[in-house]
């Protein structure tokens, strides 16, 4: 998300518009050039050279305008159009009948062009094909004919200008729209990390409270009954309906946060294992990034807690971890009936992300995988591959899958 974030903060007309600053410097001081080399041509240099300080004095004072479209105002580019046209019309006058029925340049030069791309970035093919007609009339109007030398640099200028326009308003919409499909992930990805914050204590609390209260009656009942309703009105939030910025507390899995040293994984799983729960693996510290780390343990905690809903709470599982140098291989195996096909389907349809989310969920965002093995009658395995991190900081490519063992009744 950062090289995202970054991509959307360096707007493609930021390069067009430093491109225009500096292309309005130079012209502007080109047009003064070519004005000084043919000052003994000029019949009227006083016309020529008033207004050619005119000109560099504006070029000069409004470069910091054109530093985006927000700062070029309508009216600021109609005075700085009309400062092009009206170096155009009063060539004839300062030429006399000279370089200027030669096809000379006009005063402004092609300092004029300027004026019509700061348009065309401004408003777009609609605002360039104005500016540019108005151009190519003053030059006509100037020459007082149509010569084939006036009317290719017209044409030029306003098939360019037009051209340059349409880049713009393409580029506009296309960040429009990457913008909103940027925007759609985020909420999306924020969804999901709820739904499994969500998952993995409130409704399982819920869930508990509507089985104990259907199983004592009376007036727990009731409360039981009114837990499933929260329930499901919750999975339909989560699941449908927008999320609202999570304020989550910490639980007794959380970990202080710590990005700048790896985490032993044998060490946040140990909390799990007890008299039902069997903790295999290395005799050295597994060590991951602090948010794999986390997001390990709790995809484990997980299965582990699906475990003690579908098997049962007395229910035997095994957790099984291998260390390899590019990848951690997790497994927590049961003794359950395994899952009947199409369940996880079925599950998820109805709200219950307990493996689409906290358990595949998390192990997507690391860049790893979540797989099941289920065997009717001989339980369900939850299979982990979290790949580790290479020397630059990039995840490493995931090798093999640890081979199935016998299964889980995760739900």
């Amino acid at each position: 998300m950062r090289r995202e974030a970054a991509a959307m903060s360096m707007s493609v007309e930021q390069p067009l518009w430093r491109a225009l600053t500096a292309y309005r410097a130079l012209t502007a001081v080109y047009a003064v050039a070519i004005a000084l080399v043919a000052r003994d041509s000029y019949e009227r240099p006083q016309v020529t050279f008033g207004y050619l300080a005119v000109l560099l004095v504006w070029t000069l004072t409004t470069l910091p305008r054109f530093t985006g479209a927000a700062r070029c105002t309508r009216p600021f580019l109609a005075v700085d159009t009309g400062l092009a046209l009206a170096g155009i019309l009063l060539t004839p006058l300062a030429d006399g009948a000279g370089r200027h029925a030669a096809d000379g340049p006009t005063l402004p030069s092609i300092w004029t062009a300027g004026a019509v791309l700061a348009c065309a970035l401004k408003g777009g093919w609609r605002w360039a094909a104005a500016a540019s007609t108005l151009v190519g009339a003053a030059n006509l109007a100037q020459r007082g004919e149509a010569s084939p030398n006036t009317l290719h640099n017209v044409l030029l200028v306003w098939v360019a200008a037009i051209a340059i326009g349409y880049v713009v308003e393409v580029a506009r919409a296309s960040e429009r729209t990457l913008a909103r499909a940027l925007e759609i992930q985020a909420a999306t990805r924020e969804r999901e990390r709820l739904a499994r914050d969500i998952h993995d204590g409130v409704l399982q609390v819920l869930a508990m409270v509507q089985r104990r209260g259907a199983a004592v009656g009376g007036e727990a009942a009731e409360l039981g009954r009114l837990a499933g309703e929260q329930e499901a009105a919750l999975r339909r939030l989560i699941t449908q309906g927008p999320v609202p910025e999570p304020r989550t507390a910490p639980g007794p899995d959380t970990v202080p946060e710590d990005d700048t040293r790896p985490q032993d994984l044998m060490a946040l799983l140990g909390r799990h294992a007890d008299a039902r729960v069997t903790l295999s693996g290395p005799g050295t510290p597994v060590e991951l990034a602090p948010h794999a780390a986390r997001e390990t343990a709790a995809a484990v905690g997980a299965a582990l807690d699906n475990v003690r809903t579908h098997v049962g709470p007395g229910a035997r599982a095994w957790v099984l971890v291998e260390d390899e140098p590019d990848q951690v291989l997790v497994s927590v195996r049961d003794e359950g009936p395994g899952i009947p096909e199409g369940r996880l389907a079925e599950a998820a349809e109805e709200g219950r992300l307990g493996v689409a989310q906290s358990i595949q969920g998390r192990l997507r965002d690391l860049g790893g995988t979540a797989e099941l093995v289920s065997v009717p009658g001989q339980g369900t395995e939850v299979e982990l591959t979290v790949p580790k991190q290479d020397e630059g900081g990039g995840e490493a490519a995931t090798g093999r899958r640890h081979p199935a063992q016998a299964g889980e009744g995760t739900q």
